[in-house]
């Protein structure tokens, strides 16, 4: 009999008005990979805070090898040997990889911290730029750094939060290997994931939540990916999606000969041109760190262009207000692009609608509110009211409300950076039929490493490498290996 890590009973803890976990059971054995599946809001990443100190239950018992814990900090379950991969990457922007690395080592010499993160990266299969600026890096390439500080403190217990949204097929496996190698080892991982065949595949048993309740707690060879998705959802669902033909119109985005330099002055996007029209889905695939932030911040108007044109409508494009009057933008870094943390989910709404609800300056709010309730309602996002600040939202409801009000908005482009990291299978079918139809009267550019999504939902698809377009083709002409193969650099013949 496996010996048990973690067994957490009767976990019941409320905000407000809302029953996040309701009595849950949950138990982790040494060498072992659990799976936590469940739909956003379904209580996951509360359970898992829970665990790692960041929240207290309001009821309900938490043992660790054997003997109940109280687990009051992050530091509590540190010590402990829980560690956690979050699925916002919590790192000192300004610092190097390195320097956030050796902050994990007090007492040892930079030489000698420098020795033992390479080692750690070694053993394990992880490939990082120890001199690189976290604030340059990629949202995968922080993921990384966040699962070499767990492993660096001799984490007995690894949650692993959404940890393989942003990767590439390649770097999946890389991260399954040191998944395995972890397990072999005798650590107990907690796998959150929104993928099922990637729960299937890594996962040795299985817990499903909803509505922040226990439903099941299975082995992985007692059920298959439609009998999961039952599971989470309380029914069965339609995954498939029609691309229905449209009529293409005018061109709405233009892209000549466009170079933009990262943070550091090197030059990350290397000539790309490209146009997208009315009625049309343009893809990006890619793996993170090629080109593709820059390029949609330049798009965007967030980031200076070194030289080429961009036109939208006909018009050149000179500033994110230029941009914000023919585009909406859903940003690939949630906090901060996407939301403001310290306003209200209300506020959040405002920061594009407020001219739409206000006369001679002052906003009429409760027609705003009756508006934002119908967004909140449409797009599924679980909160307690409006006025809680939208930082408290879980991560998959930070990234309905960004949705909620960019894909409401009735613009002429739509910039799509990860439009459905970290939703659940359920809403990130949802969103991706609402994609399809906003293109009826909208040109959209589509950047995603969800190499299924890009497939599904593109007309034409570019492989970006190396801050260069190798390969455009039609979404017909194209299958998951071939786009796979040229991720890695490798030109279509």
């Amino acid at each position: 009999m496996m010996e048990e890590l973690v067994r957490m009973v009767g976990i019941t803890k409320h905000f407000s008005n809302v029953v996040a976990n309701d009595s849950i059971d949950f138990t982790l054995h040494k060498g072992e990979v659990h799976g936590l599946l469940g739909e956003n809001g379904a209580g996951k990443s509360t359970l898992m805070n829970i665990l790692y100190g960041l929240y207290k239950p309001d009821s309900g018992e938490i043992y660790f090898e054997g003997r109940r814990v109280y687990i009051n900090s992050p530091r509590d379950a540190i010590r402990l040997g829980i560690g956690r991969v979050p699925q916002i990457p919590e790192l000192v922007e300004s610092l190097t990889v390195a320097e956030n690395l050796a902050m994990l080592l007090p007492g040892l010499t930079m030489g000698r911290r420098l020795d033992y993160v390479k080692e750690v990266a070694e053993r394990y299969g992880i490939s990082l730029d120890l001199d690189a600026l976290v604030c340059n890096l990629s949202f995968g390439e922080k993921h990384k750094i966040e699962l070499i500080k767990g492993i660096m403190r001799g984490s007995k217990v690894l949650i692993l939060d959404e940890s393989t949204t942003m990767l590439s097929p390649r770097e999946i496996d890389s991260l399954f290997g040191c998944i395995s190698k972890m397990r072999d080892e005798g650590r107990g991982i907690v796998f959150v994931s929104h993928r099922i065949p990637e729960v299937l595949r890594i996962a040795d048993r299985i817990t499903i939540l909803r509505k922040g309740r226990r439903i099941a707690s299975v082995m992985r060879n007692e059920v298959d990916e439609h009998e999961l998705v039952r599971l989470m959802i309380g029914t069965d669902i339609d995954k498939s999606i029609a691309k229905d033909k449209v009529s293409l119109g005018e061109e709405i985005l233009r892209v000549e000969d466009l170079h933009v330099l990262d943070d550091i002055g090197g030059e990350a996007v290397k000539g790309v041109s490209f146009s997208i029209r009315r009625g049309e889905i343009f893809g990006i695939a890619g793996v993170a760190g090629n080109g593709q932030r820059e390029l949609v911040e330049a798009i965007t108007g967030l980031r200076d262009i070194e030289k080429g044109r961009i036109l939208i409508k006909g018009k050149e494009l000179s500033s994110p207000r230029c941009f914000r009057l023919y585009g909406s933008h859903i940003p690939d870094e949630r906090i901060g692009l996407g939301v403001l943390p310290s306003l209200t989910v209300l506020e959040n709404i405002a920061l594009i609608f407020y001219k739409s609800f206000s006369n001679n300056g002052f906003i009429r709010f409760n027609d705003l509110r009756s508006y934002a309730r119908r967004l909140i309602e449409t797009y599924g996002v679980v909160t307690p009211s409006l006025e809680i600040l939208a930082g408290k939202l879980s991560g998959g409801n930070i990234a309905r409300l960004i949705l909620a009000r960019e894909l409401s908005a009735d613009k002429d482009l739509i910039v799509a950076f990860h439009p459905t990291f970290g939703l659940d299978v359920a809403s990130a079918s949802m969103i991706r039929r609402l994609i399809l139809e906003l293109r009826r009267k909208s040109a959209i550019l589509l950047v995603s490493e969800d190499l299924d999504e890009i497939l599904q939902l593109s007309d034409r698809i570019a492989v970006m490498y190396g801050g260069r377009f190798i390969g455009v083709m039609d979404s017909d002409e194209v299958d998951l290996e071939k786009i796979g193969l040229m991720m890695g650099g490798v030109v279509a013949s």
